[in-house]
């Protein structure tokens, strides 16, 4: 009998305690939401860096097979021009000795040959290369 007199006052308790509850569930997601999105950031960050810096890696690695092709022959037989990837290389007025050093390394360097064209002129060589890395 007690019980049915305090009818109204306990549905309202068992209406704000299922209240409560779903407020603390609904500040739950929220938060979580919000870390999921801090390590989703954080995430991306990362790849990011590590993006960059295996191009960074990339580039040193192409420049130190540059520079082994630069120091075969003097700078005054060779015009350089590099494109993102792609390198040509032109070579005039190489002797034999040069031509046989410059095609060995050429074809030990680990690139894409796109073009070796080599022509003579008298005894002097020219040389054409285009690869890419």
């Amino acid at each position: 009998m007690n019980l049915k007199r305090y009818q109204n006052e306990l549905v309202a308790l068992l209406a704000f305690l299922l209240m409560l509850g779903a407020f603390l569930y609904k500040n739950g997601q929220i938060s979580s939401q919000a870390e999921d999105a801090a390590t989703t950031k954080q995430a991306v960050s990362d790849f990011k860096e590590i993006v960059a810096l295996k191009k960074i890696w990339a580039d040193k690695k192409t420049s130190k097979k540059v520079e082994k092709l630069k120091e075969l022959i003097p700078a005054s037989k060779v015009t350089w021009s590099k494109k993102s990837k792609k390198v040509t290389a032109v070579y005039e007025g190489l002797t034999s000795k040069e031509l046989n050093k410059l095609v060995t390394k050429i074809l030990n360097l680990a690139v894409e040959i796109r073009q070796l064209d080599i022509q003579k002129t008298g005894s002097s060589y020219h040389v054409e290369f285009k690869c890419k890395w």
